[in-house]
């Protein structure tokens, strides 16, 4: 039975979810169906030509809705999706984690129920004997046959009335009739149980199934965009590591220069902005140098231009000097003023403490005056 209803059915989607119904006797309160969030999938069955929704919980069949053209998957909140089965006559309630997944099953239900109704379309618009339905071997049919005399009989032995005789035979087979009958009830019951606990198993089997492909898929995909993306991880990673050696000396640099204040902060970066305008003023030189070699110019004008960039370089490292002279001149400034604040703290830590000895003596006084008073 298992690889028959595989063949018949497929998994097309799959989502987890929280389940609920509604009340039968309230119809607006909801009652949950499973206590954990639980696997609800779309399936195809190929054979009948029909989409359903099927969860299961456990040992138990939660959700087996056959979907039709008329249903409406209605979104209630953010993260909460309901749908009306007339079938069941009942109606189902979904609560996802994220608004994404709830989109994601709300356009799935559309594209099934859109595809539900092509089918339907189509079925109707072919011959009766083209039903799928209808197109069974000749081998299959005598199964069937056999299944339904054998199930006739069956039938017809639970229905058939026990013997009666007034002899003692007639009792005897009156009581193995009815131990026959029991029997049969009790192994049919057996066999209904296995049929049903194994449809169940198998709808979990194919849901587990089904989310594993789904994850190994994804998995796969992930993998391909890593291995596409490898080379280009790569020059990223070297290019971090320069910009990264290139940041460490900076500050190297800077703890070097052991100025924490505002002002050498400043000073710093009036520093950095001039060593950064050098650079782009030597580097624009020597693209105009490489482009006065490669058009061949005159070597008068050459040498003037050199001597223009070497004069502008001259200037650019006496402005250098200066902004150092300066940022020293600033650090030199800083440290009078931290000198001048720990004797101003101590100064005034002095005059605290001659204020505590004053304010001492003073309720001293105080106390004894008010004791003169009160004698």
């Amino acid at each position: 039975m298992y690889p028959l209803h595989r063949e018949r059915e497929q998994p097309i989607f799959s989502a987890r979810a929280h389940v609920f119904q509604i009340d039968p006797t309230t119809k607006r309160n909801w009652i949950p169906a499973s206590k954990h969030s639980v696997t609800v999938s779309f399936f195809y069955d190929a054979t009948r030509n029909v989409y359903r929704i099927i969860s299961v919980g456990g040992t138990k069949a939660i959700i087996n809705s056959t979907i039709t053209p008329n249903m409406t998957f209605t979104k209630t909140s953010q993260k909460f999706g309901q749908w009306a089965d007339s079938r069941a006559n009942t109606v189902y309630g979904l609560g996802f984690s994220s608004e994404q997944q709830l989109q994601q099953f709300s356009e799935r239900f559309k594209e099934v129920k859109e595809a539900a109704r092509l089918a339907r379309e189509k079925s109707q618009d072919k011959p009766e004997l083209s039903n799928p339905a209808l197109s069974i071997t000749a081998s299959q049919m005598s199964q069937l046959c056999r299944a339904s005399q054998l199930s006739q009989d069956m039938m017809e032995d639970l229905q058939s009335p026990p013997v009666l005789c007034i002899n003692g035979p007639g009792e005897e087979k009156l009581y193995r009739s009815q131990s026959a009958d029991i029997e049969l009830s009790s192994e049919k019951e057996r066999i209904k149980k296995m049929l049903s606990e194994g449809s169940i198993c198998e709808l979990s089997w194919e849901a587990e199934l089904f989310t594993l492909q789904d994850s190994n898929s994804k998995l796969v995909a992930a993998l391909h965009e890593a291995n596409a993306n490898v080379e280009q991880w790569k020059k990223q990673l070297s290019a971090y590591q320069e910009e990264t050696v290139r940041l460490r000396d900076q500050v190297a640099e800077l703890e070097a220069q052991g100025a924490r204040h505002a002002a050498c902060d400043i000073g710093k970066d009036e520093l950095n902005q001039s060593l950064e305008e050098l650079e782009a003023v030597l580097k624009a030189k020597d693209e105009e140098i490489h482009h006065l070699q490669s058009k061949k110019c005159d070597y008068n004008e050459v040498e003037q231009e050199r001597e223009e960039a070497v004069q502008r370089l001259q200037e650019v490292e006496s402005r250098n000097a200066e902004l150092e002279r300066r940022v020293h001149a600033l650090e030199q400034t800083l440290s009078n003023s931290l000198d001048e604040r720990s004797r101003a703290e101590n100064e005034v830590q002095r005059i605290i403490d001659i204020l505590d000895v004053k304010i001492f003596d003073l309720t001293d006084l105080r106390q004894s005056l008010a004791t003169l008073v009160h004698k």
